[in-house]
């Protein structure tokens, strides 16, 4: 489903990526570990097309996406969370989800339907309780939670999940890695993850 041949990104004189390869297949969940400073969120962000590879290829069912713009990467079923949570801090948790429903792949194009859809995403993830709050009125918890739910609202077939359980206690871990694999039943969504905690 996701493939990744040879994967290069050079940052001056620092190769932080060389000659990468990876397979992720429909379905799976896929763990991606490493010292911090070993590239993994680089990859992350070559695969999600921030970063332009400097070497390789990139396919996402058997399309070649190397040159293709982020969106255009959304828009195909590539979604992803980032290691520092940063949602749109003057908007509620249920316009933060809605705005991704609007501009993801699901065919809604009206706000009372997107905020529709961004409540059910809210109530998988846990927070519906707290769709009218702001997002600098969560917990770290509640963030890492929202940051998913941003995510789920693209409707991706595949989800890059970076470092989501950071900062979380046991219990909290418990109930992030319960919500992966929800995820993965109930949306079908193939999951590859960078994560430090095993």
């Amino acid at each position: 489903m996701l493939t990744g041949k040879k994967i290069t990104k050079r940052f001056g004189g620092l190769t932080a990526l060389a000659n990468v390869d990876f397979e992720v297949r429909r379905g799976e969940i896929v763990g991606l570990i490493g010292p911090n400073g070993s590239g993994k969120t680089t990859l992350f962000n070559v695969i999600s097309g921030i970063y332009a590879p400097d070497g390789g290829d990139l396919f996402f069912a058997d399309r070649k996406i190397t040159d293709l713009a982020p969106h255009q990467r959304a828009r195909l079923g590539i979604g992803r969370t980032f290691q520092i949570v940063r949602p749109l801090a003057g908007l509620n948790l249920i316009d933060n989800v809605a705005t991704g429903v609007l501009y993801g792949r699901r065919k809604i194009s009206g706000a009372r339907e997107a905020k529709e859809a961004a409540m059910d995403i809210l109530t998988f993830t846990g927070l519906a309780a707290k769709a009218r709050r702001l997002p600098g009125e969560l917990v770290l918890e509640d963030r890492k939670r929202l940051e998913v739910a941003r995510a789920l609202a693209l409707n991706p077939e595949v989800l890059l999940l970076d470092e989501v359980y950071a900062g979380l206690n046991s219990t909290e871990i418990c109930g992030a890695i319960d919500l992966t694999f929800r995820i993965k039943e109930a949306y079908g969504t193939t999951i590859f993850m960078i994560e430090h905690i095993m």
